[in-house]
């Protein structure tokens, strides 16, 4: 399986609305060494110091990332390489309610992958106190400011075992944005 069968199963399965990724967590490939792709903390994808400008290219390589003992790899069925991640492989860049209901919310990553804020994909305050939020696999996106101002916005101060939080609800499940 080439990159190139990837790209056309991916864009196959973006056209009808419902994204299906490669499975590189079945993929154990011989490693062949590192590459000079790096991924900088604003989510851009650089190769040989040059930014890349297609999109499309970034979300066929995204499609094929795995983070294994905390390094990251382009995976393919028969090879695999390291690449540099400087934050988080991808950032949360927006979010809405679904159906408009405030019930759950949507939220999407630089490369389009959506997905509802839940116990599967829920939000992670690091040690020095950014957010971050599980995509997929082991994978996380980091909260871009933007969203996490609005979030502060909607949020209610609610008092926890940790003491005084913000917190809002989506999916039935309370994520807190930090002590306050």
């Amino acid at each position: 399986m080439s990159l190139e069968h990837i790209s056309q199963q991916l864009a196959a399965s973006e056209a009808t609305g419902k994204k299906k990724l490669p499975p590189v967590e079945l993929w154990d490939p011989p490693y062949c060494g590192e590459i000079d792709i790096q991924i900088k903390t604003d989510g851009s994808w650089f190769y040989n110091g040059g930014i890349f400008k297609r999109i499309n290219l970034v979300k066929l390589f995204a499609s094929v990332l795995k983070k294994e003992q905390g390094e990251y790899f382009l995976v393919t069925p028969v090879e695999k390489v390291k690449i540099a991640v400087e934050d988080a492989p991808f950032v949360l860049t927006q979010w809405q309610w679904q159906d408009g209901s405030q019930q759950a919310m949507v939220v999407s990553t630089n490369v389009d992958d959506e997905f509802i804020l839940d116990k599967n994909h829920p939000l992670i305050i690091s040690e020095v106190g950014d957010l971050y939020i599980t995509v997929r696999r082991n994978l996380v996106a980091k909260v871009h400011r933007n969203v996490y101002y609005q979030w502060v916005e909607l949020a209610s101060e609610v008092i926890t075992k940790r003491g005084k939080e913000l917190v809002f609800t989506s999916s039935d499940h309370s994520f807190s944005l930090g002590k306050l």
